[in-house]
């Protein structure tokens, strides 16, 4: 059946994969030894990391290899195949982002029912603002993974995991990742700045606004506010936008895959009839509509042999990471990645057993948090041994894999152009209001 629709789905072969490991380890080695780059843009900075060049130079090589005859080109099945890895990758970096917060818990569930409420208006408000503005400006399905949320990690996790990054939805959310990267932290310190000038909402609420699920626009954003306070509340400022920021990164997993994610499909049915235009943007990508006899290639489905093999792949690419920018030795790291893979296998495994009722990214997420809960028997062990491993090590690798497969989406992002741009700053903004006006109602 897929054949006749013109759909070839190939098979994981050797060298093909190979050949995708082989890019990903050097561009590896390439972005940690570039290393963080930082520069002023305007009234804020911009900070480059080993990902952002990680995932610029996988795109660049995809790019460049168009041109290639020889058996190095990164041909498009390739490029297909590292976005089959990246699935996976994904899960490695929820795993890491449970055991972080699961012994920030008791810490969460004090944080009171303004910190617990706002995250509302976190996901709520990217929709509310953005979605609409996609729809006039002609996006079609990328609206959704545009503007479900700010385009953080757990979002391309849970987008990937439901769609597919090689999907109209992935690419929304991959290009709502790239701007909020390199544009984010820049336009919400602005932008929070002003509002908070406007003496409308109390500092704290602002705060709680502040806190997106990013760490460098939450530190934008609460440093913008807290520069305009008192010393006394500059601090409380800082205290409560890093504590939203941790319910945003964690609870903030369930609300998008729950809620928000529902509610943007939802949106999108019931307003693309309604104000959906036809633009330039509107335009699907050539691969996506192969004539008739024609066949072109879907990302493979991974075995769970292909799946292990992604887990061990990036895991060890995160020891590098560790020990190019950390000074942590592989032997040092390996305990703690080691737990980190245990805990991604177990939260597929429950996830296949319930037929993926629940999906596996948040299997994987509630194991490793119990990991290092107050709960765990061995939590103190466990949160020691995995703090050998820091976080951007992780998710270095995963962005390798983002890069490698983007080459085949650039004529969409083309089409996509500054629309795009215009609506993720639409949604960060919409994220910080919306979660500012309801820690507001809850605060004061």
């Amino acid at each position: 059946m897929e054949h006749a629709l013109g759909i070839e789905r190939r098979e994981l072969g050797g060298a093909a994969t190979a050949k995708v490991l082989l890019y990903a380890a050097g561009i590896l080695l390439v972005a940690e030894w570039i290393g963080s780059f930082t520069f002023k843009l305007g009234p804020g900075k911009v900070v480059l990391l080993p990902m952002i060049w990680a995932l610029l130079l996988g795109a660049a090589v995809g790019l460049a290899s168009a041109r290639w005859n020889s058996s190095a080109r990164l041909s498009v099945p390739d490029q297909f195949f590292a976005a089959a890895i990246l699935q996976p990758a994904l899960l490695l970096f929820v795993s890491k982002l449970g055991l972080m917060v699961g012994s920030a818990l008791p810490k969460l569930a004090s944080a009171g029912w303004a910190l617990a409420f706002q995250e509302f208006g976190h996901f709520v408000g990217t929709i509310l603002l953005g979605l609409p503005l996609a729809l006039l400006l002609g996006i079609k399905r990328e609206a959704i993974g545009a503007t479900f949320s700010v385009g953080r990690e757990p979002s391309l996790a849970i987008i990937g995991e439901k769609y597919g990054m090689d999907s109209a939805e992935g690419r929304g959310v991959l290009a709502e990742y790239l701007t909020g990267t390199v544009f984010g932290a820049v336009f919400i310190a602005v932008f929070a700045g002003f509002v908070s000038s406007l003496g409308i909402f109390d500092p704290l609420a602002l705060a709680m606004g502040s806190g997106v699920g990013s760490g460098s626009m939450m530190a934008a954003a609460s440093g913008a506010i807290a520069a305009q306070q008192d010393p006394e509340t500059a601090k409380s400022v800082l205290a409560f936008a890093a504590a939203s920021n941790l319910i945003t990164t964690t609870i903030g997993t369930y609300f998008t895959l729950f809620i928000s994610l529902p509610l943007a499909v939802w949106g999108y049915r019931v307003l693309e009839p309604l104000i959906g235009r036809t633009t330039k943007a509107s335009a699907q990508p050539e691969a996506a509509s192969p004539s008739l006899g024609e066949v072109r290639t879907e990302a493979p489905a991974l075995g769970y042999g292909g799946k292990l093999l992604a887990w061990i792949v990036t895991a060890a690419m995160a020891l590098v990471c560790d020990w190019i920018a950390h000074g942590t030795t592989p032997l040092a790291g390996l305990p703690g990645i080691a737990i980190m893979v245990g805990a991604t296998i177990v939260g597929d495994a429950l996830a296949r057993v319930t037929g993926r009722r629940i999906p596996a990214v948040c299997w994987v997420s509630v194991v490793a948090m119990f990991l290092t809960s107050p709960w765990s028997p061995w939590a103190s062990q466990i949160a020691a041994l995995s703090s050998h491993n820091d976080f951007l090590g992780v998710t270095t690798p995963m962005l390798v894999f983002a890069g490698l497969s983007i080459a085949k989406d650039i004529p969409a992002f083309r089409r996509l152009g500054w629309r795009i741009v215009l609506v993720s700053f639409v949604a960060n903004a919409g994220t910080f209001i919306g979660a500012t006006l309801v820690a507001q109602l809850f605060h004061i």
